[in-house]
């Protein structure tokens, strides 16, 4: 499902991010473990079609990204990838339902209510479905951008340090969360995190030690 070889990410300073290869089956999960500043929220973005590597190669899906530009590009991500950043990015202008709703809208899809109110009822939030996101709880943000990424039944559901901020009871609530809804959209659950519960919530999950770059030796 998620496949990557000798795939690196140059930035403009010289210093390089490299990444160990990745050979993920579908329905599977993938840990991103490392310090701060070695890639791991870089490497989600590659894995989204967000960046574009400076070297190597990655398939998603059964889909060569860097055969994909533009709008098949957009398509293919809103089609096929669920993203949770750490900034949820809930519109403020919009309701609940209308956030969820961006996720058609945005794809040039009609937008689908019976299975926005699904999503909502499963992840326990369809009477929040009229609220604005200043109305919502930490975890009813949560839970909203998590009903928000699995609403189109993707492929690869992409998460980035989901439970930094939260205490140990909230913690194991998500982590269940996240599970349910990955199980349920029959997708490949990819993680970024620097928490132990989250390593122990998955004990037979794969997991990759991501390094900081090492500085460039100039001559």
């Amino acid at each position: 499902m998620i496949h990557t070889e000798g795939l690196a990410l140059r930035y403009a300073s010289g210093a390089c991010l490299r990444f160990p290869d990745v050979l993920l089956e579908g329905g599977d999960t993938l840990l991103l473990h490392g310090p701060s500043g070695c890639g791991k929220s870089t490497w989600l973005a590659l894995a989204a079609g967000l960046l574009r590597p400076s070297e190597g190669w990655l398939e998603v899906a059964g889909q060569d990204l860097q055969a994909l530009h533009g709008a098949r590009l957009d398509a293919w991500r809103g089609s096929t990838i669920g993203f949770l950043p750490q900034r949820l990015h809930l519109s403020e202008a919009l309701t609940v339902e209308g956030n969820l709703a961006l996720a058609y809208v945005a794809s040039g899809l009609p937008v689908d209510r019976a299975a926005v109110e699904r999503v909502l009822q499963s992840l326990g939030v369809a009477d929040l479905a009229q609220r604005r996101p200043s109305a919502l709880s930490g975890g009813q943000a949560q839970r909203v951008a998590l009903a928000r990424a699995v609403l189109r039944k993707p492929a690869v559901l992409l998460v980035d340090e989901p439970t930094a901020s939260l205490d140990d009871q909230a913690c194991v609530q998500a982590l269940d969360l996240l599970k349910t809804a990955a199980r349920s959209a029959g997708a490949s659950l990819v993680l970024a995190t620097h928490d132990r519960r989250v390593t122990e919530a998955w004990p037979s999950a794969t997991c990759l030690q991501l390094e900081a770059p090492a500085p460039e030796v100039r001559a």
